[in-house]
Formats: structure tokens, C-alpha cells, sequence
């Protein structure tokens, strides 16, 4: 299961687990559509792709809720 972090880790954006609009690495490595197009689709954390992460039902949140921790450390 993603852990669904709330964050993009480059600029801070909320990235709710509910929405579309998040990008993420194999490493879960989270960013928004903005920044993941300014690092041409590559995390800079791992050199991995960045592709479209899911979006979490909003029932199902209720059993398995995203992430809390920000990674943002602007």
C-alpha cells in the first residue's frame, strides 16, 4: 500500500491523497505536477522516473489514511 505523503518534498505543495496531481518514484519520493515537470519527470533523490501516483478513494482513506509526515524542509 502507498504511504501517500501529504507533501510534494520540493516545494512544499499539499498533495492530497484523494486528488490527482501527485507524482512519485519507486522510492514513493512524492512532488507536484509542477515540480515534476521543472525536473523533467526524474527524482533528484534517486535518479528514478517519476509517474502518476493514484488517487485513494475517499472510504477507503477512512480504513488506511495517507501519511501525515511532511517532507518538505524548506
Amino acid at each position: 500500500m502507498l504511504e501517500m505523503r501529504p507533501d510534494c518534498e520540493r516545494c512544499g505543495t499539499d498533495l492530497p491523497a484523494f486528488s490527482d496531481g501527485a507524482f512519485i518514484c519507486s522510492f514513493e519520493c512524492s512532488f507536484c505536477a509542477h515540480c515534476a515537470e521543472a525536473l523533467d519527470d526524474i527524482c533528484p533523490n534517486c535518479g528514478g522516473m517519476l509517474t502518476d501516483r493514484p488517487a485513494r478513494s475517499t472510504a477507503l482513506l477512512e480504513k488506511f489514511p495517507a501519511s501525515t509526515t511532511r517532507k518538505f524542509e524548506g
